[in-house]
């Protein structure tokens, strides 16, 4: 009988070239991709998400500011107390000086410019005469602004609204004219009344008319 050569063996562990798998055999499931991580999934090695913020509390409604109170009348004004008297002692010829270091100190502690009316006796201020000889219609309209510091003669002051601190300059001789005026001087000051002048001759007419 003759002999066959033997059939070499193949190995299972010999790696040959893959066998496209055959007709009617299926093929093997591929695996699921993982999809998007959701937002309470933590990235490996970064800490979860923390707690949840509470939401912003709702705001208050803002109170309705109240409508401001009107202007007091002839019978409230008549019953107001009577403003802080400041003498500053001053001769005649240099009440304009005093008066213009009083308006200098009374800005530099706070006060507004509008807040100070300056009346003179004498000889009108040197602001006066320059912004009257404009026509007294812008003279006075700088008055009305209400917003800068205002200078006049006490003769007018009649004319003048009432402001928290009026300064007066007796630069001229205390007659009965400065005596009659000086009240009205003291009706425009809200709060505070500065009179730089001689005071021997302005202590009588501060006590008898002020």
């Amino acid at each position: 009988m003759p002999l066959f050569p033997e059939e070499p063996q193949i190995h299972e562990s010999a790696q040959g070239p893959r066998v496209a798998p055959a007709a009617g055999r299926t093929a093997p499931t591929p695996r699921p991709v993982p999809g998007p991580r959701s937002a309470a999934t933590p990235r490996p090695g970064r800490p979860g998400p923390g707690p949840v913020r509470p939401a912003p509390p709702a705001q208050r409604p803002q109170p309705t500011p109240a409508p401001a109170a009107p202007a007091p009348g002839p019978a409230q004004a008549a019953n107001r107390p009577a403003p802080q008297l400041q003498l500053i002692t001053a001769s005649a010829a240099g009440a304009l000086d005093a008066a213009d270091e009083a308006v200098d100190v009374l800005l530099d502690s706070g006060r507004a410019p509008g807040d100070i009316l300056v009346l003179t006796t004498g000889e009108a201020h040197p602001w006066t005469a320059h912004e009257i000889s404009f026509g007294e219609a812008a003279y006075w309209a700088q008055h009305d602004a209400g917003d800068d510091v205002f200078f006049a003669h006490l003769a007018a002051a009649g004319r003048a609204r009432s402001r928290p601190v009026v300064v007066v300059a007796v630069n001229g001789d205390v007659d009965d004219a400065t005596a009659r005026a000086l009240p009205a001087a003291r009706e425009r000051a809200d709060t505070l009344l500065i009179v730089c002048g001689d005071p021997q001759k302005i202590s009588s007419v501060l006590g008898a008319g002020v």
